[in-house]
């Protein structure tokens, strides 16, 4: 039995998550502002479907990734290189979740960016928490990601394609931002190959949480505004 969550902004420790389902810590409580901050400086976040209870999780390991690990392909290099596109942030952070939301993941029938989860993040995005970043082709928005900033952690929520690699664009030059900001990490939550070939790796949960408690106590917000558009790639 997982434990319902008090009307207090306050979780279990994470050591008592289950490992089956991986990270299932807690239920109940709400998307406030402050609950999902709490929950995310402690490495836990909010995951589940359309007609469950808010459910909390902190899998062992996390998948993470660190900014200047990020792989860059031949053909994403060479994309980068022409520059084909332009990056912004934080320019349709509402147009991105729903993109996000919209998007078909393969063996999932729904989404779990319920409307529920999209009013929650665009609250935490008008305070400067949650940002997006946006891929823009020919005057069109084709792919970006969306997340969260604490301190100097960014938490990875979800990205999206419209057009080949967009998405990967985006987490490119996310990633350069971050660097350029002093941020030290990528929360990427779950593994997956697909976040395997881009350099993320698992990290034993212990050494994540212990991560957390140096970049992610300040209450830093960063300079995402100052940052509009993006400067073009360097690719070695």
């Amino acid at each position: 039995m997982i434990p319902w969550l008090p009307p207090e902004p306050v979780f279990p420790p994470v050591e008592r998550a289950l490992t089956e389902p991986n990270g299932l810590l807690a239920a109940g409580g709400d998307l406030s502002p402050a609950r999902i901050l709490a929950a995310y400086r402690l490495g836990i976040f909010p995951w589940f479907s359309a007609g469950e209870p808010i459910l909390w999780w902190s899998p062992d390991p996390r998948m993470v990734l660190f900014p200047a690990e990020l792989r860059i392909s031949r053909s994403l290099a060479k994309v980068l290189r022409n520059k084909p596109y332009q990056v912004t942030l934080d320019t349709v952070f509402t147009e991105v979740v729903g993109a996000c939301a919209g998007t078909p993941r393969e063996g999932q029938a729904g989404t779990w960016i319920t409307a529920e989860m999209q009013a929650a993040y665009g609250k935490l995005h008008e305070l400067g928490y949650a940002h997006s970043v946006e891929v823009w082709m020919d005057g069109k928005l084709a792919g970006g990601l969306y997340g969260m900033a604490l301190g100097t952690a960014f938490y990875g929520e979800s990205m999206f394609s419209r057009r080949t690699d967009a998405s990967k664009i985006a987490l490119a030059h996310l990633s350069m931002h971050l660097q350029r900001h002093g941020f030290g990490i990528i929360d990427c939550q779950m593994e997956t190959t697909h976040l395997a070939s881009l350099g993320a790796r698992p990290i034993p949960r212990s050494e994540f949480v212990a991560l957390l408690g140096r970049l992610a106590a300040a209450d830093f917000r960063g300079e995402w505004a100052a940052d509009a558009v993006l400067d073009a790639f360097r690719v070695n």
